[in-house]
């Protein structure tokens, strides 16, 4: 039988069989790892996705402030 634990997420009980890790290494060290559920982790790549696109924003020059 697979052992239960809370999601990371919502906090809801989650099987080991369902759970998704999420791990954060930056320069070979971990900053942050997530233990999430289906749901979650569906809405973290989301996030991810999004978060991660480049902006097609264009910065005009006057925007620019040179001092």
């Amino acid at each position: 039988m697979f052992k239960s634990e809370p999601c990371d997420g919502c906090s809801r009980s989650i099987s080991d069989a369902l759970a998704r890790t999420v791990r954060l290494i930056v320069d070979q060290r971990d900053v942050d790892s997530q233990q999430l559920c289906p749901d979650c982790f569906a809405s973290w790549i989301r996030r991810y996705e999004s978060e991660m696109q480049l902006s097609h924003q264009i910065v005009s020059t006057d925007d620019i402030i040179v001092d």
